[in-house]
């Protein structure tokens, strides 16, 4: 079915523009007025749709061409956005700038074509008069299938620096939607890898979202702006449907049966899913039945302030093929969540809390229990450093025999990856994209039986597979493949069996 939600894609000629500023103030101003208010955010990053989330009070969700395909970024913009009446896209860098050597693949002209959405331009105007003019004029030219439908002048500095940028753009065709003035306390505030996460400053991060909100109100045309989104019009094609998409993929394989061993466990067939939470993880009602009696199996996914990085489809996909999905904290609970059959592990800034998470012994040794067992733990990224025997010389779960520590380079970009071994996850052989981003080295950078292999920055294999353990730097989007979730589950329904 079609989707004819309004939007706007919130765009800018470079990082540090303001496109956070513009974006989570318009979604907060508009949210204020009523409106059921759709938060998106073009590529991979993680924090931004923490902020959206709070300015919205929906979960904040990623758009992203390169991880999850061209074809599924109009389909999961219209899950997400299914019932309200606006959505507000944050694009990434500057307006034309997507995956290395690719083109416009995975930037924000991309999506906001593949979205056939307007884009808001967001100028720094802080250092330019009527300069200003052909800087529009460029980016509103260059590609003819992209629509600037309006600018927002940011860090003005006074009046009369308001009336040359707008003389200036009088004769450029592109109006001007907001002029927003420099204010200090708007800006949040940042450290290794970009802004703070939400979890990590509550009470701040909604004061910042506020004063956005007030900000955006002042200074911005509101009217003009959603009238310029209900003119993108019906988008058409499927809406993304996590059970849809599960039912669909191809199921796990079977094990190869051994000589005279018991036959294989016939294929797990999963219900649809219970009913989820605005956040995706935990909804009300009894867990769905699996076909051999069992209930469903429970998966727990870590969260609380040193692991925020989390895809919001991961769960639903997990739900859609028959878990129970709860959360826990690390960095608070000392125990795993009864009856946990599967882990997952996601990113976060573990390094920041060491400390903590290393204090916490009954944890930690909770987790190494459950891995060493043979129940699935994926973990990416932070996860990986989790599980490893220490991090900063602090000890950790000790599942993967390795160290972790902080490095001062910045490891960042897409990775096109080929599973090197049978896991949890994936079958060997099977290509996923992938993106990296961290300030860490895990030393070996790979076990005995390793995660991934991948050809870009350099060839190589990093990552850990043991027993049901897969852990990596790697960040995937699991709704690229959506029988990594389909198999996770079939071998918590395995494990589990086992285990009983």
């Amino acid at each position: 079915m079609s989707s004819s939600v309004p939007r706007l894609v919130i765009a800018a000629p470079s990082s540090g523009s303001g496109k956070t500023t513009v974006a989570t103030g318009l979604m907060a101003a508009f949210a204020s007025r009523g409106l059921a208010v759709s938060p998106h955010k073009v590529g991979p990053d993680y924090i931004d749709p923490g902020y959206h989330a709070l300015a919205t009070g929906r979960v904040g969700r990623n758009l992203d061409a390169y991880l999850c395909g061209a074809e599924l970024v109009a389909p999961l913009f219209a899950h997400g956005a299914r019932g309200c009446d606006l959505a507000v896209v944050e694009g990434v860098m500057g307006l034309f700038d997507g995956a290395a050597g690719e083109g416009e693949l995975a930037s924000t002209a991309h999506v906001a074509k593949l979205l056939r959405a307007p884009v808001v331009l967001v100028v720094d105007a802080s250092s330019q008069s009527r300069s200003v003019a052909a800087l529009v004029h460029g980016f509103a030219s260059w590609d003819p299938e992209v629509r600037i439908g309006g600018v927002i002048l940011n860090k003005v500095g006074s009046e009369r620096h308001e009336g040359m940028l707008r003389e200036a753009l009088d004769a450029s065709g592109v109006p001007v939607l907001g002029v927003l003035r420099r204010v200090e306390q708007v800006g949040t505030p940042s450290r290794h890898l970009g802004l703070v996460p939400v979890a990590e400053r509550r009470g701040e991060a909604v004061a910042a979202v506020a004063a956005m909100a007030a900000q955006v109100r002042v200074g911005c045309d509101l009217e003009a702006l959603f009238a310029l989104a209900r003119g993108a019009g019906a988008l058409p094609g499927d809406t993304w449907d996590a059970a849809e998409a599960v039912g669909v993929s191809p199921p796990p394989p079977l094990p190869v049966p051994v000589p005279g061993g018991a036959a294989p466990r016939p294929p797990y067939r999963p219900e649809r899913p219970r009913p989820q939470t605005p956040d995706g993880l935990e909804g009300p009602g009894t867990a769905s039945k699996v076909a051999d009696g069992l209930g469903a199996p429970r998966v727990a996914v870590a969260g609380g302030a040193a692991f925020t990085f989390s895809y919001a489809e991961h769960a639903e996909l997990l739900a859609a093929a028959g878990a129970e999905v709860v959360t826990f904290d690390p960095l608070r609970d000392e125990e795993l969540p009864e009856g946990t059959r599967g882990l997952v592990i996601g990113g976060g800034f573990p390094e920041v809390y060491a400390p903590e998470l290393s204090a916490n012994e009954p944890l930690r040794k909770a987790v190494a229990s459950l891995a060493e067992r043979g129940a699935p733990v994926a973990a990416e990224c932070a996860g990986l450093l989790y599980l490893s025997r220490e991090l900063d010389g602090l000890p950790m779960c000790g599942v993967i025999d390795a160290k972790a520590r902080m490095d001062e380079r910045l490891t960042l970009g897409y990775r096109d990856a080929v599973a090197v071994s049978d896991s949890v996850l994936a079958e060997a052989g099977s290509r996923m994209r992938g993106h990296e981003f961290h300030r860490t080295v895990v030393e070996p950078g790979a076990g005995v039986a390793p995660a991934w292999g991948v050809r870009v920055p350099v060839r190589r294999v990093e990552g850990f597979v043991q027993q049901g353990v897969h852990a990596s730097y790697l960040h995937t989007h699991w709704a690229s493949a959506p029988g990594v979730a389909r198999r996770f589950v079939e071998r918590c329904v395995g494990s589990w069996a086992t285990a009983g």
